[in-house]
């Protein structure tokens, strides 16, 4: 198995990447919206992948925080707040916004499994900075380690109950970070001390089922590579001080933060220490250097993946989509009528 996750080009398998994806048998893939055209559709799609690998348990990904990180929306599918709603509601009533995080999260992952989703990647735990690019911004939980943690928690447990296992990220944390990744490396020079409050949620979370690193120089711990093709980091850092033993993903390999080329960052991740590389934009030449270029998936590895894919069975419980976010609503609307 290749230790990566492929995205598609579009609402349907083309010939090549059929014939592809059989071939590299990938450990997974990721959905956006040029792929999500109706939920029909998109259930035929999810389909599809398993049929090529005749595996139920396959590692079917998306990005659906809500907010404006949100691949499948409105009217077609839910609305799902950012994370800042839980932070507002988490001032006035703690108690009430982990609820709803979880309730939030419960309906999520019974609409995502309903589509065939089976991991999904939230919640960000990283800890809002003011002055910080708003490249995290509404998306994180809030500004306390110890607050971001508890509605992480409560979304990681709603997504589960849903059918779906979670992804903490982006370890070892985003919210310091002054440029998006998207586009160029963040530098985050910080010391040792500071950084506790980054790596704190983690570490309150290190028994999640999938976790995801980010492309930040952090000087304290690593000046030369970004956490992602950072050996120290990883290991030290992720590994060790955050106690994490889940998948752990790359950020998508295709940021302009890294250098080189797809298939060169790819290999340094996986020699750094990364369990699976996250390759998203379906390009085909990038997708079979990348195959040809990294080691077949570890027996380690695949331990991880199969206990992400199973994360969810034993909690996953029925539940009523509409009722679960009706209940949401109602939690939210305190903080609105406090406002």
């Amino acid at each position: 198995m290749t230790p990566a996750i492929f995205g598609l080009a579009g609402t349907a398998l083309t010939p090549n990447e059929t014939a592809f994806f059989k071939e590299a048998d990938p450990a997974g893939y990721i959905l956006f919206g040029r792929n999500c055209e109706t939920p029909g559709q998109l259930r035929a799609l999810t389909d599809s992948l398993r049929a090529i690998h005749g595996r139920e348990k396959l590692l079917i990904s998306i990005d659906q925080e809500g907010g404006r990180v949100a691949r499948l929306r409105p009217p077609l599918w839910s609305p799902f707040p950012a994370g800042e709603a839980f932070d507002a509601l988490y001032q006035i009533a703690p108690a009430s916004a982990i609820e709803a995080a979880r309730l939030n999260a419960y309906a999520m992952g019974l609409e995502l499994a309903e589509m065939g989703v089976s991991v999904d990647y939230y919640p960000p735990l990283d800890v809002r900075q003011d002055g910080a690019h708003d490249v995290i911004g509404d998306r994180a939980f809030g500004r306390e380690p110890k607050q971001v943690a508890a509605l992480g928690r409560a979304a990681l447990d709603g997504l589960a109950r849903g059918g779906v296992a979670g992804c903490i990220k982006h370890m070892p944390g985003h919210g310091r970070s002054l440029t998006d990744t998207h586009k160029e490396m963040p530098t985050v020079t910080a010391n040792r001390a500071e950084l506790e409050r980054d790596i704190a949620p983690f570490r309150s979370m290190s028994d999640a089922p999938v976790g995801m690193t980010g492309h930040l120089l952090f000087t304290a711990w690593d000046g030369d590579n970004p956490a992602t093709l950072s050996e120290t980091i990883i290991r030290e850092v992720i590994r060790e001080h955050i106690g994490f033993d889940g998948l752990l993903l790359t950020d998508d390999i295709d940021m302009q933060a890294l250098p080189g080329t797809v298939p060169e960052r790819s290999e340094k991740a996986i020699a750094a220490g990364c369990d699976i590389v996250l390759n998203c934009w379906a390009k085909m030449a990038d997708m079979e250097q990348l195959t040809a270029r990294i080691p077949v998936m570890s027996e380690t590895v695949s331990q991880r993946l199969e206990r992400a894919l199973h994360y969810a069975d034993e909690l996953q419980m029925p539940g009523d989509k509409t009722e679960l976010l009706v209940k949401r609503d109602e939690f939210l609307a305190i903080a609105k009528s406090a406002a």
